[in-house]
């Protein structure tokens, strides 16, 4: 039995916990919110994923050290815009070496940094692991069969949180491509967005198979600018967390979508979704990486000019139906004429 602390009591922690008690492990449930600590002691549910229960031994707690100290594990959960003031907050508790695992998804707008990289910049003696793949908590939550993808420096700590989590409804695989995975878990909430626009205009099946396709090609090819692997997005955390996100109403990133593409603002999606919708927060970040990389990204593009500049849906897909014609892949050779 491992002692695992979960920040965040959000529906992705709160399904992670139920996952890990059923494991055996002992679980700490921590969040900044005293609100949110007392609904879940009295219920030992959250109301965002009705149905889901946690155990009578599970701790709910406030407090930073409670949650830090001599825990095996401590797993992220919190929102991206949240990640490096969570991390600096805990920093000067976590013991060298303690592992701490992230899994949470987005790019901080200012930096352009991965989550990855905020934590290990704020807790510099901690060993930083992610999590990633298509995994909406409400299946998680209900036992639905899952696979994942642990992305970590060592062999060992990748092995050793497989074995934590990992069950007879939830595979987990292992990866040192931590770079690709999170950028993959980042962009593909920006493409879903895009997917959500299109079900809002009331487009079908055609089209949301073209962004899924299009969409990986531009992550793919973002990503291996910086430095991931090619594979990592063919795999789980590419283009299967993407087909999940872009396809399902569980995705809080296509729900906004489909109100942007019915007409409203991002605000006034995100405020009628009611939990953080990261694609938003992503998609400022993505242009930036894309100049700095010098990359094309026609949809994530269009995308910011829908959020950001009052473009209309309809006449970003116009734009992106009348680009310069191109070819599908680039290097492949043609016969001679």
């Amino acid at each position: 039995m491992a002692k695992i602390s979960i920040f965040g009591g959000g529906s992705w922690g709160i399904a992670l916990a139920a996952l890990l008690e059923k494991n055996g492990h002992q679980i700490t449930v921590w969040s900044a919110s005293a609100q949110k600590i007392d609904m879940l002691r009295q219920n030992h549910e959250n109301p965002m994923l009705p149905g889901v229960k946690l155990g009578q031994d599970v701790i709910f707690t406030t407090e930073d050290s409670a949650a830090v100290e001599g825990q095996d594990l401590l797993v992220l959960s919190v929102a991206s815009s949240y990640t490096r003031e969570i991390a600096h907050r805990l920093s000067r508790l976590v013991a060298p070496k303690q592992k701490i695992l992230n899994v949470a998804k987005g790019i901080e707008a200012h930096t352009l940094m991965t989550l990855s990289e905020i934590i290990e910049e704020e807790i510099p003696q901690a060993d930083v692991a992610v999590m990633s793949g298509p995994s909406h908590a409400e299946e998680v939550g209900r036992g639905v069969p899952t696979t994942i993808v642990v992305g970590a420096k060592s062999k060992s700590t990748a092995e050793y949180i497989r074995g934590l989590f990992m069950n007879e409804v939830f595979r987990v695989y292992i990866s040192p491509d931590i770079l690709g995975m999170e950028l993959g878990g980042a962009l593909k909430n920006v493409v879903a967005l895009a997917a959500g626009i299109a079900d809002g205009l009331g487009y079908g099946d055609n089209t949301k198979a073209a962004l899924i396709t299009r969409g990986i090609t531009e992550i793919a090819r973002l990503g291996t600018a910086m430095g991931g692997k090619f594979e990592t997005f063919c795999g789980l955390t590419g283009i299967g967390d993407l087909i999940v996100t872009c396809a399902s109403m569980h995705s809080r990133n296509r729900r906004a979508g489909i109100l942007i593409g019915q007409g409203k603002s991002y605000e006034e999606a995100m405020a009628e979704v009611g939990m953080a919708v990261e694609g938003v927060h992503s998609a400022k970040a993505a242009m930036e990486l894309a100049r700095k990389y010098q990359v094309q990204l026609p949809i994530i593009e269009q995308v910011n000019e829908i959020l950001f500049a009052g473009k209309s849906a309809d006449q970003a897909v116009k734009e992106l139906m009348l680009r310069d014609k191109k070819l599908e892949v680039s290097d492949l050779p043609w016969p001679e004429d």
